[in-house]
């Protein structure tokens, strides 16, 4: 007689934002909200959570990532679903488990969204069972509980890919941008060099990105003009 399958279903969501400079993504820190929980009494982890069994994924995405970082109207693509029996690494994981799950020991099955937001415009404030809510850079990624790296690279695999064929990185910047900071964002997410002059080639035939006449305030060097994106009718 075969084995009946018994598994729970939760959604994680790799949130990536842009500072300027370098590709973010958001991550939590497991415990609650005021608890003195010791920097590495947990893992990092990114946000996610169980699905309700009223719940669709769309839905519960939008929910989880609500109740853990209070992010809400954000971009959000489904990408790919994790289900390896072994995605409990370590003493910690199980330690979180057994203290934030009524079944600490089912076999967990999870649907992986990302996010795009831009950093400027979006504050994450940490709620439920997250103690912290803070950026850290793609390149600077600590170990993270059970898979979730594996889940990041897979996120950032699939937005290289989704990148090069929609309009989905203007998510990513701020409503006024430069070509300095549109061509970096560019570079990172690909992880290849462009050349300035083609890429600036490129951009002027875009009918949706506008230059504004506007030009960076504050800044050390020279101020650069300023585009916007506007998304066609």
């Amino acid at each position: 007689m075969s084995e009946t399958a018994s598994f729970d279903l939760s959604i994680d969501n790799v949130v990536f934002g842009f500072d300027g400079e370098k590709l973010q993504v958001l991550l939590i820190r497991q415990g609650l909200p005021g608890e003195d929980m010791g920097m590495d009494r947990f893992h990092m982890a990114v946000p996610g959570d169980l699905v309700l069994p009223h719940e669709g994924l769309d839905q519960a995405a939008s929910r989880i990532l609500s109740n853990l970082t209070s992010l809400e109207g954000v971009y959000l693509k489904q990408f790919h679903a994790f289900g390896a029996p072994d995605r409990v690494f370590g003493e910690k994981d199980k330690e979180w488990l057994t203290r934030f799950r009524p079944f600490p020991d089912r076999r967990v099955v999870t649907i992986g969204y990302y996010s795009l937001v831009s950093i400027a415009e979006y504050r994450p404030m940490p709620s439920s069972f997250a103690s912290r809510a803070e950026w850290c850079p793609l390149s600077d990624m600590p170990r993270l509980a059970f898979d979730h790296n594996d889940i990041v690279m897979a996120g950032l695999e699939q937005l290289k890919e989704d990148v090069a064929h929609h309009n989905i990185i203007f998510e990513l910047l701020p409503k006024k941008f430069t070509l300095g900071q549109f061509q970096r964002l560019h570079e990172i997410i690909l992880n290849k060099r462009l050349d300035k002059r083609n890429f600036r080639k490129i951009v002027k035939r875009m009918a949706d990105v506008v230059a504004l006449d506007e030009k960076q305030e504050g800044v050390l060097h020279k101020p650069a003009q300023l585009y916007t994106y506007r998304k066609p009718d």
